[in-house]
């Protein structure tokens, strides 16, 4: 077996670099896009506002949960501060951890990056299922802590 002359291997990185940098550069938009489109809702949307969206029953609460967080997005340190928030103004702790678990998980706000390239089919996929599972995930945290006491 014959190894590559380096020079040969150079030729390989700096086309893999070429690549990279073209690509990234191409779905740059994308990013900046989404990056202030979060901030965006960040700011419309106080935590007084999203509180009285809640209180109707724990899987409707889960569900409205899942739905807000999977359309908000950011970093999860501030999802830890908004869903304190949230649990102060007496939202529901099965809400609150639907709302986290989606907020992390679900990205339809980087959806059309995330399928840019992943592509369409998995992105969609992995969203829908991060979504169901973000809801069973809370009413089952849920319903362990009400029987460990």
């Amino acid at each position: 077996m014959s190894e590559d002359a380096p020079w040969r291997q150079q030729d390989k990185l700096l086309l893999s670099a070429k690549k990279t940098l073209s690509m990234f550069i191409g779905i740059l938009p994308i990013i900046v896009g989404v990056i202030l489109f979060t901030g965006l809702l960040i700011e419309i949307l106080p935590a007084e506002v999203a509180a009285g969206w809640f209180g109707r029953n724990d899987l409707l609460d889960a569900l409205i949960g899942a739905a807000a967080g999977s359309v908000s997005a950011g970093h999860p340190i501030t999802s830890y501060l908004l869903c304190g928030e949230l649990l102060t103004k007496g939202v529901s702790l099965v809400a609150v951890t639907a709302f986290l678990i989606s907020w992390v998980t679900v990205g339809s706000i980087q959806l059309p990056a995330e399928a840019l390239m992943l592509g369409w089919r998995f992105a969609i996929f992995r969203n829908l299922l991060c979504f169901m599972f973000s809801i069973l995930i809370a009413v089952l945290t849920v319903v362990t802590l009400g029987l460990l006491g």
